[in-house]
């Protein structure tokens, strides 16, 4: 291996006695390939076999901890316990290949698709619609209060399933980011008013998962978190809300934040000074109090390399890690140079992807590197 990769091989220990072999992790990202009853099929679970091995941690798609949360079409549940052995499934062949197995937990609030979720009845902090979505019906005190707690009943499947640990999935505008934004939580009640008030539904999620934690618990088990950063509405979330949210999820013992972005380097819009990165700042926020996942556009080695001096702690990789199954492996083997960042229609039964993902991969255009394939 070229010595200026061993630090993105190094391991680590998180806080809760998780060993991870190296700093490089999947990034959680939807597959549209589940089953109608929200099982996993065949087609994930070898998706998912070929991209586990070499990688430090795998945190899977997003499952939805209640059948109002589904947000998407062919997305897996972890919403009753007769999911359990299809999530053991899953996390079986993430673990098979080395990997530690992360379960990320869900509700997609206003984001869902009426037609996915029971009656139509979509659901989110308040009234106020994603854009082309349909108008959400606000959440009565006592139904958050349920929602909280099938949190921590996926949190507990997750346990029994074998998973290594669960992501509470609170960014890209789903349900608990609703409650914490300023753009759709108006609430006047318990769940709702200033910044500080806002937090409570995301801090009483992470309350939740970390009581199943302890109650059902037998080995090591991380608990993750996942946020955006900023919202480009106003009101919305800005960067000084975000340092708020860190500063109070710092504090609750979590096993690592891990920040969604489109691009890594991404500047600010509001709340942080643009003369340096959004993760910058985080990373500057976190201050070492837990451990930071970034993620965005990285692709090659050296842009993990340099990812990785931003002081995060660990770099996650979505598209590229589809793209190229055995990105760590070449690395570890000093074949960098063989990583590929493109692929073509012809790949998908090479790289082991379920035909809806593929569909969606070659008649999205943009959204992957596809090129013509060589004739």
């Amino acid at each position: 291996m070229n010595a200026k990769f061993s630090s993105l091989m190094s391991p680590i220990a998180l806080r809760s006695g998780i060993a991870v072999q190296n700093r490089i992790v999947m990034a959680p990202m939807t597959n549209f390939s589940s089953n109608e009853d929200g099982t996993v099929t065949d087609a994930e679970i070898a998706y998912y076999a070929r991209r586990s091995k070499g990688v430090g941690m795998v945190v899977t798609a997003c499952a939805y901890v209640t059948p109002n949360g589904k947000g998407f079409p062919g997305e897996f549940g972890a919403d009753r316990d007769d999911m359990i052995p299809s999530l053991r499934r899953l996390a079986s062949a993430i673990r098979e290949q080395g990997a530690k197995a992360v379960l990320q937990i869900f509700h997609g609030g206003r984001a869902c698709p009426p037609n996915l979720v029971p009656n139509g009845d979509v659901v989110s902090a308040g009234t106020v619609p994603a854009e082309n979505g349909a108008v959400p019906r606000e959440l009565t005190e006592d139904e958050a209060e349920a929602i909280v707690r099938d949190f921590g009943a996926a949190a507990r499947r997750a346990i029994e399933a074998g998973f290594d640990g669960v992501e509470i999935h609170g960014a890209n505008g789903y349900l608990i980011q609703q409650f914490y934004s300023p753009h759709t939580n108006r609430r006047n009640d318990r769940w709702g008013g200033d910044a500080e008030k806002r937090l409570a539904f995301p801090l009483a999620v992470v309350d939740a998962v970390k009581a199943a934690v302890r109650e059902h618990a037998k080995r090591p088990f991380a608990v993750g978190y996942r946020f955006s950063p900023e919202e480009p509405e106003e009101p919305g979330l800005t960067m000084a809300e975000t340092f708020r949210l860190i500063d109070a999820l710092a504090e609750q013992s979590l096993d690592y934040l891990h920040v969604s972005l489109q691009e890594f380097w991404s500047a600010p819009r509001r709340g942080a000074d643009a003369s340096k990165p959004r993760i910058e700042w985080i990373v500057e926020r976190a201050a070492g109090r837990v451990p930071v996942i970034g993620v965005g556009s990285i692709r090659t080695p050296d842009e993990a390399a340099k990812a990785l001096r931003s002081g995060v702690e660990f770099v996650a990789l979505g598209r590229e890690l589809i793209v190229e199954p055995d990105w760590v492996t070449k690395v570890e083997e000093g074949r960098e140079d063989d990583i590929r960042t493109t692929l073509t229609k012809d790949d998908q039964a090479e790289l082991v992807v379920p035909d809806p993902l593929w569909q969606a991969i070659v008649n999205s255009p943009g959204w992957f590197p596809v090129v013509e394939p060589k004739r």
